[in-house]
């Protein structure tokens, strides 16, 4: 099994470039989103889950999402979470995900953690404008999420920005791949899709493979 971890900010086209990516690779691949993971929350009221601070690590439960790919990595089926977006809080219905050949974890920050990112063996980062970043996210909170244009922007400024600046940004320097404008990167998707079946092929995983040519 090769685990690829796929960061980058808000809005940056990570889901879209890790949809592509599946797409690509068929059905012997499939996504995790850490969004999924995000702390259940059950205890709180609405207005104290309003006042959490969701681009901050602490507001992911990474540790159930390695255990999980551990448990992916041992040939065992997990039940990933569904989060409710609308209502920030984790829901009690789970989507069931089985072991493939490849599996992809795509997350603002799947890189930023030390444990999470040391179980992956190929790390990218996209990297887009901040201008096309923010409009982005606009869009789909606003359509997908039930927010208000208001919520949006006082988010952008209190917490995505500055978290983005804190932590988002600086798990650049651990990506082995850094990918310019996401799903739109054809080129960037096809030398990525390649070098997955090459692994595949040869049974070697990336990682492995880096340590060969090392030594």
């Amino acid at each position: 099994m090769i685990i690829v971890g796929i960061a980058g900010g808000t809005g940056s086209g990570k889901t879209t470039f890790a949809q592509a990516l599946q797409a690509a690779m068929g059905e012997e691949c499939v996504i995790i989103s850490q969004d999924s993971y995000y702390v259940a929350n059950w205890d709180l009221p609405f207005e104290e889950r309003l006042k959490i601070n969701y681009d901050h690590p602490d507001a992911l439960e990474d540790e159930l999402l390695i255990e999980h790919l551990k448990r992916l990595k041992r040939g065992e089926t997990i039940q990933v979470p569904v989060y409710d977006f609308a209502q920030y809080v984790r829901t009690d219905r789970t989507i069931t995900v089985q072991p493939r050949r490849i599996v992809i974890v795509e997350g603002i920050l799947v890189l930023a953690d030390p444990e999470l990112r040391s179980l992956f063996d190929l790390k990218v980062f996209v990297d887009t404008d901040p201008d096309v970043r923010i409009l982005r996210r606009l869009v789909r909170d606003v359509q997908e999420r039930g927010r208000s244009l208001d919520s949006v922007h006082k988010q952008y400024l209190s917490t995505v920005k500055p978290m983005h600046e804190a932590f988002v940004e600086p798990s650049k320097k651990y990506a082995d791949l850094i990918v310019p404008e996401g799903g739109f990167n054809q080129v960037a998707l096809e030398t990525v899709a390649a070098l997955l079946r090459q692994y595949l092929e040869s049974g070697i995983s990336p990682r492995a493979a880096r340590r060969t040519e090392g030594g």
